[in-house]
């Protein structure tokens, strides 16, 4: 396939760490070519000044959003910028004729309401707002195919949702009984200095953050939601650990059948995914950890129940740049120009 053949892609909000792996995937993808890097305070730079590792591959500048040059360039535009952006820039994208894929939290909610009171702001777009399909492959497939606008799924709700959309759709638990604890490493807080997250505060350190209100819980309890039919509270904690990606997710539940045993479930889960390439069913006794996942848009998931308490234990690990970000934005892209879901998508990880 010659290079004019290949799909002109542009990223706005490059200089994050979301749009340096899209970079990165996006220069391996045999159909893809990057045809345009946007920012605002790094407007005017070469990419390789924020990227120096890449200065050998992209010779492209950061340019001012201009939305008139993104669509005469771009036929596809993936948003990498902070909440309460891409609803202002995705609209006019849309307009002018470019699939559009937003990275924050701007597209996941159906209900806007349920966004301004989770991020604080006010949305005037309800009629594009309508048009997102949220961006969680193995749940929302054929939607995703005929998709003009994705709502790219959050890092601990992909991990989460994975551990639980076969129970919750398979009515296996007790929905308000579920638990989520999931452990995310440092760079699911951006490249911004952060106090949290120097070497110096976080090493050799584990800690809770947003006990009670994170705002990725409403976005887990849509879906949950969505898949038992009726509303679904979680409770949702996250934790940062000292370590630069993956997060794991362990999710608690009661089961609605005490007598369900693990080898029952892990039956369901693995004919549940049997479509999803990038999910992979541990055999039993096997638990997921994050480095298997490094580099990957794998999820690994491992099954457990307890006999003792009747409850079944689900841990999902993911990288979160990844499935958790960017290869997820890509094999929603996949999906929406009709090719192979896993094409130009890594499977084999960073290990050790």
């Amino acid at each position: 396939m010659g290079e004019s053949e290949r799909i002109p892609v542009g990223i706005i909000g490059a200089s994050g760490y979301g749009g340096v792996q899209l970079v990165r995937l996006l220069l391996e993808h045999p159909k893809m070519e990057i045809a345009y890097l946007g920012g605002k305070g790094s407007a005017g730079k070469p990419y390789w000044d924020l990227y120096p590792h890449l200065s050998h591959l992209v010779n492209l500048n950061i340019e001012p959003i201009d939305l008139e040059v993104i669509a005469s360039r771009c036929q596809v535009v993936f948003l990498g910028l902070p909440n309460g952006l891409a609803c202002d820039l995705a609209p006019q994208l849309i307009a002018k004729g470019c699939k559009v894929l937003d990275l924050s939290a701007d597209y996941r909610f159906r209900d806007l309401q349920t966004y301004t009171t989770w991020y604080s702001k006010e949305r005037n777009d309800g009629e594009t707002a309508a048009k997102a399909v949220y961006g969680l492959p193995e749940l929302y497939r054929s939607e995703i195919q005929s998709a003009s606008l994705i709502g790219c799924p959050g890092c601990y709700p992909t991990a989460s949702l994975m551990a639980l959309a076969p129970l919750l759709k398979q009515g296996l638990i007790l929905p308000e009984t579920a638990i989520i604890d999931a452990k995310s490493g440092t760079s699911g807080g951006g490249r911004q200095g952060k106090i949290n997250l120097l070497l110096a505060e976080a090493e050799g350190s584990l800690g809770a953050y947003g006990v009670a209100k994170h705002r990725h819980t409403p976005e887990i309890e849509q879906i949950c939601s969505d898949l038992s039919g009726h509303e679904v509270k979680v409770q949702f904690t996250p934790h940062l650990i000292p370590m630069v990606r993956g997060i794991l997710s362990t999710v608690y539940a009661s089961l609605r059948d005490p007598g369900l045993v693990r080898d029952d479930i892990l039956t369901i889960y693995s004919a549940f995914y049997r479509s999803s390439p990038f999910i992979k069913i541990l055999p039993h006794g096997i638990y997921p950890q994050t480095k298997w996942a490094w580099g990957t848009n794998l999820c690994y998931i491992g099954v457990e129940t307890d006999p003792r308490t009747d409850r079944v234990i689900v841990l999902s690990a993911i990288d979160n740049l990844m499935k958790g970000q960017a290869g997820q934005a890509v094999q929603c892209l996949n999906l929406m120009m009709g090719w192979s879901e896993t094409l130009g998508l890594p499977q084999l990880s960073f290990y050790p």
